[in-house]
């Protein structure tokens, strides 16, 4: 156990530093924004983090740093302080990482025989593993270097699925293994029949939506969406273009390219979601309905692993593949890429299930409780050891820097 365990937490590090390390210094610190933390802190949260739990927590360690809680724990630190803090330089803080890890590897022989705690901090560092791709979208930074382009095919997947509906347990099972609290436990609810789409909205279909003014129809709006998009004065998703002639174009990380129809629509919000529903005269699903059409078995194909073949996951690519592809991932109602590509929005907002108990790492779920609006199914920056039916991602509906997308629903059954 220990030795998978040590190879995978050094196949993290390893990913962590291949997205940051062709960034020169003035990138790693990046500008002030709402929506994304300086990179040189946030791989210095990772590092404490892993400290925290694995060293310190389990062994009652002393940190490698005597300001670490000060610098790094951010359910202390609010969000804008993070680029005024007295943190260390680049190589300073790749020191403290490496450090950290060391000091992992070197008590790992020693740590109980049930890894929650190993496990936790690798998929911490596996999720701030997919803000950094994210980020560098949003600063306009180059495409990670450890990927490469995707390489087109599959092309749409269009049409519903019936879903017969009826009795159904939602969440995570004891005894499965790792989980977050958020997932614990599974419990019964019914569900009425209902017609899924096959594939998640494409480039193509959502541009339908803008050039038929969307975004300047009230009534396609909830109030919530209407006084964001009014806010932000959105006319489009937030990295498109229209180009002289009325072709659009979207910015791909640091330059323009062609919409691609066949891509499915990321970087929009749960509002920008809802509202091309109700302009196409549909929904989005419950979180309920969607792992209720993903399966019983702990992935949507069944209980083996994610391969390439089977979803787009682990920056196999640097952006998502065209919706029909991964024909081996489907359900077997015939319902493609629920797991991987871009996560997707649901209707529900994020909320304990019965029962719930905070795990050790209480800030992780609960805070967040009704503000935050549920995802599903991960994205091709997603780690696939991170992944299974059960995974509750969750966000502000108002996010759209994160690698969303969605799927539809029909109204009637």
């Amino acid at each position: 156990m220990n030795a998978g365990l040590l190879a995978s937490l050094r196949d993290a590090r390893a990913r962590t530093l291949s997205l940051l390390e062709d960034l020169d210094d003035e990138q790693w610190f990046g500008p002030e924004l709402e929506i994304v933390n300086p990179p040189i802190w946030e791989l210095g949260h990772v590092a404490w983090f892993q400290e925290r739990w694995c060293l310190r927590h389990l062994f009652g360690l002393a940190s490698l740093r005597t300001d670490a809680d000060a610098l790094y724990d951010s359910a202390a630190i609010p969000h804008d302080v993070r680029w005024q803090l007295g943190f260390p330089d680049r190589a300073g803080t790749l020191a403290y990482a490496a450090g950290v890890l060391e000091r992992v590897e070197r008590t790992l022989a020693q740590a109980p025989d049930e890894p929650y705690f190993h496990e936790l901090a690798l998929f911490h560092e596996d999720m701030h593993g997919e803000a950094f791709v994210y980020t560098r979208q949003t600063l306009g930074y180059a495409p990670p270097p450890c990927s490469a382009p995707h390489v087109p095919g599959g092309g749409p997947r269009p049409g519903d699925v019936e879903i017969e509906g009826g009795t159904f347990h939602l969440g995570a099972r004891p005894g499965t293994g790792f989980v977050f609290d958020n997932e614990q436990w599974a419990h019964e609810v019914r569900l009425a029949p209902f017609r899924m789409a096959r594939a998640p909205v494409t480039q193509a279909e959502f541009r339908a939506f803008v050039e038929e003014r969307g975004y300047e129809r009230r009534e396609l709006w909830s109030a919530d969406g209407w006084s964001w998009c009014a806010r932000a004065g959105a006319r489009q998703p937030v990295y498109w273009r229209r180009e002289p002639g009325g072709s659009w174009s979207r910015r791909r990380y640091d330059r323009w390219v062609p919409l691609e129809e066949h891509l499915p629509v990321h970087f929009v919000n749960a509002y920008e979601a809802e509202a091309y529903c109700r302009w196409a005269g549909r929904r989005l699903p419950s979180e309920a309905e969607w792992e209720c059409a993903a399966g019983p078995a702990r992935f949507p194909w069944g209980d083996g692993p994610p391969t390439e073949a089977h979803a787009q996951l682990d920056l196999a690519s640097d952006e998502p593949c065209e919706v029909g592809a991964h024909p081996l991932g489907d359900t077997s109602r015939g319902l493609r890429q629920m797991l991987g590509n871009v996560w997707e929005w649901t209707a529900t907002a994020f909320a304990p299930y019965p029962g719930f108990v905070p795990g050790p790492y209480g800030e992780y779920s609960e805070p967040w409780f009704g503000d935050h609006r549920v995802l599903r199914g991960g994205a091709f920056a997603t780690r696939a050891r991170l992944l299974r039916n059960t995974w509750r991602n969750f966000y502000r509906p108002h996010r759209r820097d994160v690698l969303a997308g969605f799927r539809t629903c029909a109204l009637d059954a």
